[in-house]
């Protein structure tokens, strides 16, 4: 089975289109090795998938015939992505919270309150 099908298949992506153009980005790879969307996966193959800045990990245990449901994809995958992976991606969602782009003009009264208050707890 090719890698954009399998990835669709094992629902990591919406559509087997978005799953080709991760492949041909490089944000799949196979042992190591970024992959085209042709190729072909075996069991045992371990895979690196980064999507939503996380890098998923997994190995493959069976090839499916079609698309399966999502209370099936463990039979044919061991996910091993690291928790702090997860970690990591709360703490950037936290940070873009409190940040601020540039341009978008001078603080409001509100913002400037927020600012002075995380001022005072800092001191």
């Amino acid at each position: 089975m090719r890698v954009d099908k399998f990835l669709w298949s094992v629902r990591y992506f919406k559509t087997r289109n978005i799953a080709t153009e991760a492949c041909k980005k490089g944000h799949i790879k196979i042992n190591g090795q970024a992959v085209k969307p042709s190729r072909e996966v075996y069991p045992t193959d371990k895979f690196v998938v980064r999507k939503d800045q996380i890098n998923y990990e997994f190995t493959v245990l069976d090839i499916p015939p079609n698309r399966v449901g999502a209370k099936l994809v463990d039979i044919y995958r061991v996910d091993t992505t690291p928790k702090e992976a997860f970690a990591q991606n709360d703490l950037l969602k936290y940070s873009k919270d409190y940040y601020r782009k540039k341009g978008t003009g001078r603080p409001t009264k509100k913002d400037r309150r927020d600012i002075d208050d995380y001022i005072d707890e800092t001191d």
